[in-house]
């Protein structure tokens, strides 16, 4: 795409969607066979056929393989809605979009820190040219406190990194968790000075308080399609912490085990709270959507913190049900403000452009109730795009607040239930937090729907291209889809959870790698 210039986005869009299509084609085939092979397959790519600890190792697991499923469905629908209108806002947009991509399926794939750290910067840079995607001050306020913020998160980065591996010799995970064990008591302080170094770079990219000022203003400001990609890079930082902290960390680390726990715990409760305190004061729907991510960090935050696989299968659901209602709230919003800043001319009902028609205004029957303006009070026809934007609005609501019967509620009541058995004063404050930031979310939801939806207005039905509302539509899908297979997904979820706190099985699949012989490589 970078060699057909400035010109042909015809040709770049046709190769990005293209390109995109197939990787979440490829993930959701990926996550087939993890599942088909059993919880205790893995599997692990060689790149530069090294053998391991000592070249790059990529490991494909149930983990892995649903963000990257996660990660293609809400770039597949983040770029089809660009498709509308937003693509010809730069001359590298597909570029830049294809490199986010590239960097967050690396980072949920790879087994090596440093490389970890290479496919961080590689999203990151894609992520700082989607944001100012457009331009405007606003963007370039916002842009410079990401950009700082996320600078300074790549240094601890790379302290981190330093430190560790200057104890324990090694950057491969699997590696790394053995040699903890070997580690002598002297050094002992070194490992966990590294190992808090590399988290707080990790969970200021996943927005923890107070880490996480940067957020609202960066994604309210950002085009809708970045910043529904922008979803999943908090995401990013919460799966770095998860996967270090049980391979390193776990019941097996000796006298290690569980080191940081309890600082997630309480990290992630402030950060619950603040961003729940957060939605209920925004008055922007874009901000709103920023204050929600930061409430889905800290619950999971706080929720792995715990270790215990109940909790984190349920974390994990809602992991996944968070994700895709923020990327479709993100979205919908620059719809929603479309549809207040309607000129107060109606434009024609069907323009032939791709655009939802609205339904018809019939005459009202004989002995129907009017009002002043001689309207029927009842059984008026409401515009179609302003129903799909009603209805796409109230599910995004229901799953972000976690009310029944959506894919919300089933990640809040699977955390809830493990809570309840965890004898533990740090776990009724999460139970009584996710309750509270619930009802928090829910009153700022529906404030903002009232203001959108119920305030009475002298507005047209608002214009939207189909283009712009089946990507919307399809994570609205995905989500009835998560409830309509809950038994088999929440399995997965267990499953996952289980592998994930019990590592040995991903340990000795990367060790256990062998290179290709020379005259059999492909």
């Amino acid at each position: 795409m970078l060699l057909l210039g400035e010109g042909r986005r015809g040709w770049k869009a046709l190769i990005n969607t293209a390109s995109t299509a197939l990787g979440l084609a490829l993930a959701v085939a990926l996550l087939w066979r993890v599942q088909a092979e059993g919880a205790t397959a893995y599997g692990v790519y060689l790149p530069g056929n090294w053998p391991v600890p000592y070249g790059i190792v990529l490991v494909a697991d149930r983990l892995s393989a649903l963000m990257a499923v996660l990660t293609g469905a809400v770039g597949l629908a983040g770029l089809l809605y660009a498709l509308a209108r937003w693509q010809h806002a730069g001359v590298y947009f597909h570029v830049l979009f294809q490199l986010q991509l590239m960097g967050l399926y690396g980072a949920f794939l790879t087994a090596d820190l440093f490389n970890l750290f290479v496919f961080f910067e590689v999203l990151l840079a894609a992520s700082y040219g989607l944001l100012l995607h457009g331009g405007g001050a606003a963007r370039v306020r916002a842009g410079l406190h990401y950009i700082a913020i996320n600078l300074v998160a790549s240094l601890l980065f790379l302290i981190g990194v330093a430190v560790l591996y200057g104890v324990t010799g090694t950057l491969n995970m699997a590696d790394m968790a053995q040699k903890l064990l070997l580690v002598p008591a002297s050094d002992r302080g070194l490992l966990h000075a590294g190992a808090a170094i590399l988290a707080v770079a990790f969970l200021a990219k996943a927005a923890l308080w107070p880490l996480n000022f940067w957020l609202p203003p960066a994604y309210a400001a950002a085009s809708a399609p970045a910043a529904a990609v922008f979803a999943l890079l908090t995401k990013v930082g919460v799966y770095a912490v998860l996967r270090l902290w049980t391979l390193c960390f776990g019941e097996g680390a000796g006298v290690s085990a569980g080191f940081g726990g309890g600082v997630l715990i309480a990290g992630g409760l402030v950060t619950l709270a603040f961003g729940a305190v957060g939605m209920l004061a925004s008055q922007q729907v874009a901000r709103l959507a920023g204050y929600s991510v930061i409430a889905s960090s800290g619950t999971l935050i706080a929720a792995f913190g715990f270790g215990v696989p109940a909790l984190s299968a349920g974390a994990l659901w809602y992991l996944v049900s968070s994700t895709l209602a923020a990327g479709a709230l993100f979205l919908l919003v620059e719809l929603l403000e479309r549809a207040r800043q309607v000129e107060s001319d109606p434009p024609e009902l069907d323009d032939g452009n791709d655009a939802l028609p609205a339904f018809l205004d019939a005459e009202p029957l004989p002995g129907t109730n009017l009002d002043d303006d001689e309207e029927a009070l009842i059984g008026r026809a409401i515009p179609a795009a302003l129903a799909f934007l009603g209805l796409a609005f109230t599910v995004c609501a229901m799953v972000l607040a976690g009310l029944p019967p959506l894919s919300g509620f089933v990640g809040k009541l699977a955390m809830l239930t493990a809570l309840l058995e965890l004898a533990r004063p740090a776990a009724w404050g999460l139970f009584g937090l996710l309750i509270v930031s619930g009802l928090l979310a829910a009153v700022a939801l529906m404030r903002a729907g009232i203001r959108h939806f119920w305030v009475a207005q002298d507005r047209p039905a608002p214009r939207l291209r189909v283009v712009e509302t089946l990507p919307i539509a399809g994570l609205l899908l995905a989500l009835l889809a998560l409830v309509w297979q809950a038994e088999a997904v929440l399995g997965y979820m267990r499953e996952t959870a289980d592998a994930l706190h019990a590592p040995g099985h991903y340990i000795d699949a990367v060790q256990g790698a062998r290179p290709v012989p020379s005259g059999r490589r492909p």
